[in-house]
């Protein structure tokens, strides 16, 4: 089986890598009792998950790894979903029950795979997956840090990050042009935000939009004509905020809008 250019497909080929990653999730069981593989390909990781105590259903959009999955592993019999991960029903594909979520992701999709799981957040207790190195590091990048952004602020709004590991472009077939790495995202307690969350989203696209400017600059056409401007908080750039700051910019968005 060749990996297509299409499918953005890189087949994982070390076992020892495999089994680590199918290792670092931490909450089944406790959390959750199922597990939803994206991307399977030719199921280096799947053999290690089907492993785990935890139903297992694998979610592929190459009909001709589907067919390669269901000819090597019987066990996934019934547990194979042909198509576009990102746009299945994942609550439905898991009879509405919650479920841990890993993959080797497909590195041109992976920030949309973030985004849906944000989405479905109430659902995914935990995330292990393998993402280009710099997708990784600014997932997990903290306030100051020069991979921060806009990523980084909406994923930590929900869950908690850890980057686990490197994996060098040698261990896949064919090795992909950049670097790759493995973080495992543990969702926080308060599935929710103390603040409009579609102006929270809005809010910070704006704010790192020019991330070498002041706040008081980009934020104009949100808060034109605002003495809150004036704030301190508004002598800041992006970067340097961290969760708190971007809620309470959100809240003086929709008052100043809403006045």
């Amino acid at each position: 089986m060749k990996a297509k250019k299409s499918y953005g497909q890189h087949f994982l080929n070390s076992e020892p890598i495999a089994e680590r990653i199918a290792l670092s999730l931490q909450l089944g069981g406790e959390a959750y009792k199922k597990l939803l593989e994206v991307g399977p390909g030719q199921g280096m990781l799947t053999k290690y998950l089907l492993q785990r105590p935890e139903k297992l259903i694998v979610v592929e959009a190459d009909r001709d790894m589907v067919l390669y999955l269901k000819k090597h592993y019987p066990d996934l019999k019934g547990h194979i979903v042909e198509g576009d991960f990102l746009r299945a029903d994942l609550p439905a594909l898991q009879q509405q029950e919650p479920f841990g979520l890993i993959g080797n992701f497909p590195y041109n999709i992976s920030s949309q795979i973030l985004f849906k799981m944000i989405e479905t957040r109430s659902y995914i207790p935990e995330m292990v997956g393998m993402f280009q190195k710099e997708v990784a590091e600014r997932v997990v990048a903290g306030p100051g840090s020069k991979t921060y952004g806009v990523i980084s602020v909406l994923v930590q709004a929900y869950y908690e990050g850890e980057y686990l590991f490197s994996v060098d472009k040698s261990q896949f077939t064919p090795p992909p042009k950049v670097q790759s790495a493995v973080i495992r995202l543990t969702r926080k307690a308060a599935q929710g935000l103390d603040c409009n969350e579609r102006i929270f989203r809005a809010v910070v696209k704006q704010a790192f939009s020019q991330r070498r400017k002041m706040l008081r600059n980009t934020m104009k056409s949100l808060l034109k004509g605002s003495p809150l401007l004036q704030e301190p908080l508004f002598s800041e750039r992006p970067e340097q905020l961290g969760l708190d700051d971007f809620v309470q910019l959100s809240k003086w968005v929709e008052d100043w809008q809403n006045a």
